[in-house]
């Protein structure tokens, strides 16, 4: 059993940082995906008899205030998520129009056992970002035992999930359900991984993954790589991309990961063809071509159906999965067969036996999309958090609960 789950909460107020960050237009939540995976956390010591104080940030009010300074503090309040969440806990929830500060500290002081407070927006305060210890302590007292149910933000040096905790014994501070499992499914596939272990890395710049791709190298016997980032590899062989996405400042990078991976015996699959287009548009001409030799004034878009076959293959084999990144622009529907055929491929692996981890942003749309979510062993909640934790760095909001 977790620390979590063994701890009965009953009598206590649990202040939860949540990760509510969601997408909002017109007042309305269009995904609650980070909503729903915090229910059971928030359920659990509501059960116990316990009360519950919930945290979040959403937005970057201070950011994009400086950038359109039509918008005020307002429009990033946690308001419109109240109705919803009330109806998924099956309880109204209570709300203060500060996050520290009398009404907070009043509301959580008179908070009864079975009921909930939601505090506005951490991120009204720049002290949250900057990790400042007085806003840190301040929030913490609002409860006697803190939970960090937020792994989307572990990666953020934040007052909420890295400072916060060293106001509370090392009883009372522990993770949520949620922020268990996905440190779990992390570590399963880091450290407890069954070989073949296949590492699929999508997305459209080299840039961004060289860490995660590096580090791997320690791990998997497999890296797939995808998207717009292969054409990299491909234009630093010599090859002909034709208008591809190609980083020109890192075909050295691409170069030097083959060579590492070769030396570690760690085989690299590049693909071996795309679907090409004369424009980067939904009703783009389209063809075929040999990744070597894509033309002039044509752009790869997806991968191709050689390519699919040649992946789907690895993938079948392989006894551990990690899905980082799309095949192509998925988004447009002539060139989501790729990432599509990819999703199949993991859940088929999935369902033969293997251990699979979806997690960044695109990747967990994309499973969401085609209906695969519920195929594959974890779908993470964790974008940047994730890509960190892969990349082999500390995530400060782990280290503050396990130190």
């Amino acid at each position: 059993m977790s620390k979590f789950s063994d701890f009965n909460f009953k009598g206590h107020k649990a202040l939860i940082r949540v990760d509510f960050n969601v997408p909002i237009k017109d007042g309305k939540i269009t995904d609650d995906t980070r909503i729903r995976a915090a229910i059971p956390t928030i359920k659990k010591v509501l059960q116990d008899g316990g009360s519950v104080i919930l945290m979040s940030h959403w937005g970057r009010p201070h950011k994009d205030i400086e950038k359109k300074p039509n918008l005020t503090l307002a429009d990033f309040s946690l308001k419109p998520v109240i109705a919803h969440l009330s109806q998924l806990i099956g309880t109204d929830v209570q709300f203060a129009d500060d996050c520290i500060g009398d009404d907070a500290m009043q509301k959580a002081k008179d908070l009864q056992a079975g009921q909930v407070l939601l505090l506005e927006n951490l991120r009204y305060y720049k002290q949250e970002e900057k990790g400042d210890k007085d806003f840190a302590e301040k929030l913490s007292k609002l409860g006697d035992v803190y939970v960090n149910d937020a792994f989307g933000t572990a990666h953020r040096a934040h007052a909420s999930t890295a400072v916060i905790a060293q106001f509370f014994s090392k009883e009372n501070k522990m993770f949520g359900l949620l922020m268990e499992a996905e440190v779990a499914a992390a570590e399963n596939v880091l450290h407890n991984n069954k070989k073949p272990f296949t590492a699929i890395i999508g997305g459209a710049k080299v840039s961004d993954k060289i860490l995660i791709i590096e580090n791997l190298l320690e791990k998997a016997t497999d890296i797939i790589i995808g998207g717009g980032m292969a054409y990299t590899f491909f234009k630093a062989q010599g090859c002909h991309i034709g208008n591809s996405l190609c980083e020109e400042d890192r075909l050295d990078t691409a170069n030097e990961l083959l060579k590492k991976a070769e030396a570690k015996g760690v085989c690299i699959h590049l693909p071996s063809d795309s679907i090409i287009a004369d424009k980067f548009a939904a009703d783009a001409n389209t063809s075929s071509a040999n990744n070597a030799e894509i033309p002039a004034g044509w752009m790869g878009l997806d991968i191709g159906q050689m390519a699919i076959e040649q992946f789907t293959k690895v993938i079948s084999e392989s006894k551990t999965v990690l899905w980082n990144g799309p095949m192509g622009v998925f988004e447009m529907e002539k060139f989501q067969h790729g990432t599509k055929a990819i999703a199949q491929a993991v859940a088929e692996a999935t369902k033969n036996g293997a251990y699979s981890l979806v997690g960044g942003g695109d990747s967990v749309a994309a499973v969401n999309r085609f209906d695969y979510a519920d195929k594959v062993s974890y779908v993470s909640t964790g974008g940047g958090a994730l890509l960190e934790y892969f990349e082999g760095k500390e995530l400060p909001g782990i280290a503050a609960i396990k130190g």
